[in-house]
């Protein structure tokens, strides 16, 4: 058994401490036998939920989904400095002169009075910071694991710094539009459905973009909603008596309307 020190308050180093127990001998199993991958899911769930916690606005979950989000970060460090190829120092180190180099309005002569100015900026030494010569090597860069329609926006705002863009909102949803009409071509015709349905959501991130709407938030609303209207429908089919499933489409359809005017209302 090993005795871990009690303490009022624990601090960073603590953690570090805890963390670097539990994956030495005699600690615990699991956590050694622990690689990037088999932790990958676990790492982007902890971060999905402090994402929630800021939604909610709630301090006490921010306070621990951040606990949760730091521990897999340092957990993360601990594999590679197990492995000797690097260590948590390296990773601090790193950071710190990214930050100063890209932030010369603030430690260096640079002028930049506005957040527009400072990601203009960003972005010119990210580029040359990373060897990026041509926006094609930048959008190659956006991370592939993002979440599809981040990716797409991401994608779209760096082009469109390039000159990629339409003259006005007005072009892209008709560019929207052109694209549904090329899904319904393909579904009749049973061929690249996938394809056709991948332009739709990419043209339908641009619309939204052109209009100040970020693609994942707008998609979780109407999770939202959907669900709110299926409770709605479901709980007026049971005082029919029956289920969801037992509806007619007709019936279904008086219920959807019903509660979707109940909910505009």
């Amino acid at each position: 058994m090993v005795q871990f020190p009690e303490k009022p308050v624990y601090d960073m180093d603590d953690l570090v401490a805890l963390l670097r127990i539990l994956r030495a001998p005699g600690g615990c199993p699991w956590d050694r036998e622990q690689t990037h991958q088999s932790n990958r899911r676990n790492f982007l769930e902890e971060a999905y939920e402090a994402a929630e916690a800021f939604d909610r606005d709630d301090p006490a979950l921010m306070c621990e989904e951040l606990g949760d989000m730091l521990m897999q970060v340092l957990f993360n460090i601990h594999i590679e400095e197990d492995a000797g190829r690097f260590t948590t120092d390296d990773v601090t180190d790193h950071v710190v002169r990214k930050l100063i180099y890209r932030h010369p309005h603030v430690f260096s002569n640079v002028r930049a009075d506005t957040s527009d100015e400072v990601l203009v900026n960003w972005e010119k030494l990210k580029r040359a910071e990373k060897g990026q010569k041509s926006t094609a090597d930048a959008l190659d860069a956006v991370a592939r694991s993002l979440p599809a329609l981040w990716r797409a926006d991401k994608l779209q705002a760096k082009a469109e710094k390039a000159g990629f863009r339409f003259r006005d909102g007005d072009g892209s949803l008709r560019k929207l539009e052109e694209e549904v009409r090329e899904l319904r071509e393909a579904v009749e015709n049973d061929a690249n459905v996938e394809e056709e349905l991948g332009d739709v959501l990419f043209a339908a991130v641009n619309a939204g973009r052109y209009r100040g709407v970020d693609p994942e938030a707008a998609l979780n609303r109407t999770c939202e909603k959907f669900i709110r209207r299926f409770r709605a429908v479901e709980e007026s089919a049971a005082a029919r008596g029956k289920t969801t499933e037992e509806l007619t489409d007709d019936e279904l359809a008086e219920l959807w309307n019903a509660a979707k005017k109940e909910e505009r209302a």
